[in-house]
């Protein structure tokens, strides 16, 4: 099994949960997210106040999946967010070794 973690620009979700969707997942978890990259910071100006802004708003979108399709689920991901400026995000794969479904104690692939 693997966990795909993608951190991305949060107007890019609903396009990537929709790709998502139309593969067949079944389950992802978001969560809200802030953080830079190579963008860094930037100054902004509002009511005559300067202020530097150096964490951006993101989502995190996790997806647990089996092996043979984990691949797949990480090509939709950067296809469907990609809005080719910085920015963008970052997605990778970390190996699973077990999951379980708490509800009925389903282990490894069938708790996905």
């Amino acid at each position: 099994m693997k966990l795909i973690t993608a951190i991305i620009r949060p107007e890019q979700l609903d396009e990537v949960r929709s790709g998502l969707e139309g593969y067949g997942v079944q389950g992802l978890t978001v969560s809200g997210a802030h953080g830079y990259g190579r963008q860094r910071g930037h100054t902004e100006v509002y009511r005559g106040a300067e202020y530097t802004v150096d964490l951006h708003p993101k989502v995190r979108i996790e997806v647990l999946t089996s092996d043979d399709r984990a691949w797949d689920l990480m090509d939709i991901i950067v296809a469907s967010s990609n809005t080719g400026t910085a920015g963008d995000g970052k997605v990778w794969m970390v190996e699973v070794y077990e999951a379980v479904r708490v509800r009925t104690g389903e282990r490894g692939v069938a708790a996905i």
